[in-house]
């Protein structure tokens, strides 16, 4: 029997159905000499500190660091009945086909089932980009050998176990360091969470310590050839900042004064034609931050709806991509992709007919292409959009827009900068007028066309100018300005800066090393990454604005920078992609991580770590702080030195302070 293991039972109905898979079982579907079975994710997890000794269910200094040396891992309890089958299953199958989701998460899916389970048959690799039945029939037609995936496992198991290592013994480790200072609070610490908390710290400082500056503009109001326009004085000299802005309020009210009459002499015109391309399809990360921009839709939440338009509606190509760029070979599949756009939605017909499908834009590169998995774009088979939910539609419509930009023209225009000389004040007018449309029609809003919406809506027209031409002088106008902070994370942006981690490192040796990585983080970990500092209590998300909590700053204050500081985590990631490649054994990866958690756990058992919150009452005992504890009977305090003293306060008023 040949057996098909999926990572999800969506998956699994749709494999079934291609190969043949019809007779329904109790947790499979199987044929003649076929089976497909399923996990639900993750069906095995590694085993908690007390699995390797029943005194790490306390939690002491003197305990630590937690080193397992041989790892072990437990069925989840909600999995445990499928678990069983797949089991079964696996003690039968003559051969195993790994159909889970094609990136690490899912190779290590199937083999830690797979060696759990004692399975030592024969395996192959079906590697899907799409779950329609086109795709899936063309991807059985290319198994894999089980050999070339083999160390996405182990680049995977790498990751699951340096997280374990490091939130297991740091959160234990920080969390007892609070204690001592009379804080109850789990103090979580995480390889991806904390520097990305470190990123939203460094931020809130620098919006902290902001002080505005003042700086005034005059904006002219001029006209020529019948039309008005708007230039602005070009201040010189010492009355500027580094950015050109007059910081003299006496020099800008006297420009004021001499441009609000008179003429002004064109000294220079330059036309400059600017075409711009088409963006590219999206990979996950640009298409979280497109809908937190857009739509103020959450990172997990685009994850999520981009996951239900792969695996529910089959409308796109698998979402968790970390690549923008197209496989040259998929340009075969061009107008198949066009028609079944036009069967998904006939309205879009008369667009698609203009399409010129023989155009080969920058998104058909084989040599950019990066990592198992290109941009996410719509498959060759139609889709139900009456099934789709709102949101889901949005998601689809930008995806789908994004595709058929790659067959329509550039969008090009006209950019016109004069320069004017007004009584030897100088002016600047800038103008841009759209020569082809192209593209951009797509765009309606020009939303995710133009990155600087306040340049967008300043743009004007300007009259055919020419050099010595004379222009009146109608108005002028002085505005008096300030200069801002930066501003607050989204979490589309914190996801952004998590990606593109080498613009926030400063040494210029890491950040030249940096330069070729995806970040810090994977596609499939950021969302709940994010989404898990806001559930720890790190971070307050009030509209759409990311800030760190109070326990945030003394945790980043207090952890040493190689836990904290992005670029180190970013060059963990690097050796992620060693292990991938073959070139650097699992082991030698795991020594180093124990090596490293050890020394930190004894540079850092003494030091202090205080929150900015209420400070706890002492110990009637011994003076100490209290912390806050849950016990059966409700929430207490007691000593921050327990177990050497048993103090203890009721925070019921009824009862009496009592002393053990």
């Amino acid at each position: 029997m040949r057996l098909f293991l999926c990572e999800k039972p969506s998956q699994g109905k749709d494999i079934a159905r291609v190969v043949g898979a019809t007779q329904r079982g109790t947790g499979y579907l199987s044929g003649p000499e076929v089976c497909v079975t399923w996990c639900i994710g993750h069906m095995l997890e590694t085993c908690p500190p007390e699995a390797y000794n029943p005194i790490y269910k306390s939690w002491s200094l003197d305990h630590l660091p937690i080193i397992p040396e041989d790892w072990k891992v437990e069925v989840k309890p909600k999995t445990a009945t499928q678990f069983k089958v797949v089991k079964k299953l696996l003690g039968q199958a003559k051969e195993l086909v790994i159909a889970t989701d094609a990136d690490r998460e899912g190779e290590l899916i199937a083999r830690e089932i797979m060696e759990y389970c004692g399975y030592r048959g024969p395996v192959h690799r079906l590697w899907l980009s799409a779950l329609n039945p086109e795709s899936i029939r063309k991807a059985l037609l290319a198994l894999k050998p089980g050999q070339e995936t083999f160390y996405l496992y182990h680049a995977a198991l790498a990751r699951s176990r340096a997280d374990w290592l490091i939130g297991m013994n740091l959160t234990r480790l920080f969390t007892l360091i609070a204690r001592r200072c009379g804080h109850d609070q789990v103090m979580s610490v995480g390889r991806v969470q904390t520097p990305a908390l470190y990123l939203t710290v460094i931020r809130e400082r620098a919006i902290n310590d902001f002080v505005k500056q003042p700086y005034w503009e005059v904006e002219v109001t001029l006209r020529a050839e019948g039309a008005e326009f708007m230039a602005k004085w070009k201040p010189q000299g010492n009355i500027v900042d580094a950015e050109g802005r007059c910081i003299d309020r006496a020099q800008a009210d006297q420009a004021l004064r001499q441009l609000t009459h008179g003429q002004a002499m064109v000294t220079a015109v330059d036309v400059e034609r600017v075409s711009e391309r088409p963006p590219l399809p999206f990979d996950m990360a640009a298409l979280q931050e497109q809908c937190d921009h857009q739509f103020g839709m959450g990172v997990e939440e685009t994850l999520n709806i981009a996951q239900s338009l792969y695996e529910t509606h089959k409308a796109t190509h698998y979402p968790r991509t970390e690549c923008p760029y197209l496989p040259e070979s998929m340009l075969k599949e061009v107008p198949t992709v066009i028609a079944a756009l036009g069967k998904t939605d006939p309205s879009f017909v008369p667009l698609l007919q203009k399409l010129d499908l023989t155009v080969r834009s920058q998104a058909w590169d084989d040599v950019k292409l990066a990592g198992p998995h290109h941009g996410i774009i719509p498959t060759t088979e139609a889709a139900d959009i009456s099934k789709m939910s709102e949101n889901e539609l949005k998601v689809y419509d930008l995806i789908r827009r994004r595709y058929i930009a790659q067959f329509m023209p550039h969008h090009e225009y006209n950019r016109t900068v004069a320069m004017l000389d007004a009584t030897g004040m100088v002016l600047k007018a800038v103008g841009k007028q759209i020569v082809v449309p192209g593209w951009k029609v797509l765009f309606t809003r020009d939303v995710e066309a133009e990155g600087d919406e306040q340049a967008q809506q300043k743009s004007q027209h300007l009259p055919n100018l020419q050099s010595g031409q004379a222009c009146g002088i109608q108005s002028a106008e002085l505005k008096s300005l300030s200069t801002s902070p930066p501003r607050r994370f989204t979490e589309g942006t914190l996801l952004k800066a998590m990606k593109n981690i080498a613009d926030v490192v400063e040494d210029p040796r890491l950040k030249a090393k940096l330069k070729a990585t995806t970040g810090i983080g994977t596609q499939a970990t950021r969302a709940s990454i994010i989404k898990g500092l806001m559930q720890r209590g790190y971070l307050d998300k009030k509209g759409r604005s990311l800030s760190p909590t109070s326990a945030a700053f003394a945790l980043i204050d207090t952890v040493p920078s190689m836990v904290k500081d992005p670029g180190m985590t970013a060059i963990w990631e690097q050796a992620s992609d060693e292990i991938e490649a073959g070139r650097m054994p699992l082991e030698t990866f795991l020594k180093g991580q124990s090596v490293w958690i050890g020394k930190l756990v004894e540079q850092c058992s003494q030091l202090t770590l205080s929150i900015d919150q209420p400070p706890s009452p002492p110990c009637p005992t011994c003076s100490a702080p209290m912390r806050k504890r849950n016990g059966k009977n409700g929430p207490f305090m007691s000593c921050s030195k327990y177990p050497e003293c048993k103090g203890i306060l009721s925070l019921s008023p009824a009862k009496k302070t009592r002393k053990q």
